[in-house]
């Protein structure tokens, strides 16, 4: 059976990712960073897909853990065939208050960590004759669409991930293929009002918010497509080109 990790896959957009990939036939590795009786019930509804469910719990924002989630993930499989790099950490400040440290946080989570992780976990992606890897981006990098501040130290981080998409799928292929989604106006962070959500959907073709789940099926697109790498695929409901 095909193995995944997804990580950050026990909640919002990570969990209809896991989820999605058990209903297609993926045993799942789910790595949290909080403590593995939070998913149980998450546990439950892929085991009720008739997959196996591996939770791994660790802190990508540090090092240790990147080796510990690898160290893991290599003590239950020889062979990965799809490595989800969803984890990601989210700050709203304004430009001009961004300190070192939290650009550091930021750089931490969204880059550092898959960078290092799909390094460590190259050999098992490789091993199975044809892995793949779905780096879950953002559509704002190129098309910044909120009315408030632009969060830029996530915004740069974001936009380093989606170019490593580009630059691993180069480098990697033809063993590994490697794409992205960029979300936009899906599960919008809580700082979002009411009036910024409204005007922000009024310049959405498709005139509404996206799920989680709509993040989830570009995902099992990308991962069962065996001639696409190199690509981010937007879920903006039409937004980057409005």
């Amino acid at each position: 059976m095909p193995i995944a990790l997804v990580t950050g896959g026990a909640i919002r957009v990570g969990a209809a990712i896991t989820r999605a990939l058990a209903q297609a036939g993926f045993d799942v590795v789910v790595h949290t960073r909080r403590a593995a009786g939070d998913v149980a019930a998450l546990a439950s509804d892929v085991s009720a897909a008739g997959r196996r469910c591996i939770v791994a719990s660790s802190d990508l924002a540090t090092d240790a853990g990147v080796r510990e989630l690898a160290s893991r993930v290599m003590t239950h499989t020889t062979t990965l065939d799809l490595l989800v790099n969803n984890a990601a950490a989210y700050e709203h400040l304004a430009f001009e208050e961004v300190t070192p440290a939290a650009f550091d946080r930021m750089f931490a989570v969204n880059v550092r960590a898959p960078f290092f992780l799909t390094q460590a976990l190259l050999p098992l992606l490789r091993a199975g004759g044809g892995g793949a890897i779905v780096n879950v981006t953002d559509m704002a990098v190129s098309h910044a669409y909120t009315t408030t501040h632009f969060f830029p130290h996530y915004l740069a981080s974001k936009a380093a991930l989606d170019q490593l998409t580009r630059a691993w799928a180069l480098e990697l292929g033809p063993a590994v293929r490697v794409n992205a989604v960029g979300p936009g106006p899906v599960a919008m962070a809580g700082e979002t009002t009411d009036e910024q959500r409204r005007d922000m959907l009024r310049r959405v073709p498709l005139r509404r918010e996206g799920t989680p789940e709509d993040v989830a099926r570009a995902v099992v697109f990308l991962a069962q497509s065996s001639y696409v790498t190199g690509q981010t695929l937007r879920v903006d409901g039409g937004l980057s080109v409005a």
